[in-house]
């Protein structure tokens, strides 16, 4: 790859991170579930989405590492970090799975991904407080997940349509 190419991919992937950690932001500020812990729009996931289809897989996992990473730090805490980190794993490892199959549409891999999220952060917080008593919850974020995932996903395959040749 040529010193401009390298230039340009890095400055998109700048362009990419911002607008993870602003559509974050802006999501903390949208009430969606009052009194519902751990909903949310999950509205950077189609930037994932773009990046998994548009760019590449070790792209997108960087942009989610460094998301995780700056969002805990600036918004939530670096107590929020591990249930982030479970979420973003996890669902970014089943969507660059799908992704690659044939026939599977981005926004079904971006359903699954939301799903994943929620499973990776539930998880992860029945592993820190030692309960399984939250196991019950997972119905309901698995819904909210599917329901977040198809509005991001949405979008995302809006953007691609119309950008293909930013590849």
């Amino acid at each position: 790859m040529g010193n401009r190419k390298r230039v340009q991919r890095v400055a998109l992937c700048g362009i990419l991170l911002a607008l993870m950690l602003v559509l974050g932001f802006v999501e903390s500020l949208i009430p969606v579930a009052a009194g519902v812990p751990g909903i949310k729009l999950g509205l950077s996931n189609g930037v994932l989405i773009f990046a998994v289809y548009m760019l590449d897989i070790p792209t997108a996992w960087l942009l989610m590492a460094l998301k995780v990473t700056l969002a805990s730090s600036l918004y939530a805490g670096f107590g929020a970090f591990p249930y982030a980190l479970a979420g973003g794993v996890l669902s970014l490892a089943a969507m660059s799975l799908l992704s690659r199959m044939k026939g599977l549409h981005p926004v079904t891999v971006s359903m699954v991904g939301g799903v994943m999220h929620n499973v990776g952060q539930v998880g992860m917080a029945m592993l820190m407080l030692r309960t399984p008593r939250l196991m019950y919850y997972m119905a309901v974020l698995m819904l909210v997940g599917l329901a977040t995932g198809a509005l991001t996903g949405v979008c995302a395959h809006q953007v691609m349509k119309h950008l293909k040749h930013v590849r």
